[in-house]
């Protein structure tokens, strides 16, 4: 079966942005006395606002979730090996992040990738990841019944998302072991396996 569209996350799928990421997330929580183990592994994925809200929900979750994507922007971002041909080979698709807009930007620029015409990010939607409302958004945007779309992901919180919409999720190994991302419909090892794949499937429909 061919996909009808694509909806791409961006940190550890187009964009590695290291282990940086987590250290900010786990120096926050040293400084808040909070569980930085805790804080790290649930922080991949999931917007900065919704970490907040539940590890420190006496804080004012916009106004420090907007500090520390300040930080997070700082860290910039490698495009990782078959970012700009998926990017650039298939269409339609959008990316779909748990980032502000601002620090999307930042990801995309630092990676010299350039975004496609969609970019679903925290902003666009009231609840996000591990929630399906972004995914459904993305689909929504390009027009294309989410049972349709193919999701990537990296992350559990995104896999989640992207099965509550009820679309295929594929899963990289880039930030988490394989053991990790099961409930994805597949697991791959990086993005060119998924771009071969998707070449597969579209050298069959063709023929």
């Amino acid at each position: 079966m061919r996909f009808a569209a694509v909806l791409s996350d961006l940190d550890g799928v187009l964009v590695d942005s290291g282990a940086e990421v987590e250290r900010i997330w786990r120096e926050w929580a040293v400084s808040r006395g909070l569980d930085p183990d805790e804080v790290g592994r649930t922080s991949h994925g999931v917007p900065g606002v919704q970490v907040i809200e539940r590890f420190a929900p006496e804080l004012d979750a916009a106004a420090e979730s907007e500090r520390l994507d300040a930080e997070h922007a700082q860290t910039g971002g490698v495009a990782l090996p078959g970012a700009a041909e998926l990017l650039a080979e298939i269409s339609p698709l959008a990316v779909v992040t748990s980032c502000t807009p601002p620090l999307a930007a930042a990801r995309f620029s630092a990676a010299s990738l350039t975004p496609p015409a969609v970019v679903i990010t925290a902003d666009l939607t009231p609840r996000g990841k591990p929630y399906p409302d972004p995914y459904l958004a993305g689909a929504r945007a390009l027009g294309v019944a989410p049972e349709r779309c193919l999701v990537i992901e990296d992350a559990p919180a995104g896999i989640a998302a992207g099965l509550a919409a009820g679309a295929t999720v594929w899963a990289v190994t880039t930030t988490h072991a394989a053991s990790e991302l099961t409930a994805a419909h597949r697991v791959c090892a990086d993005l060119g396996e998924i771009l071969g794949r998707l070449r597969s499937r579209e050298r069959t429909a063709a023929g």
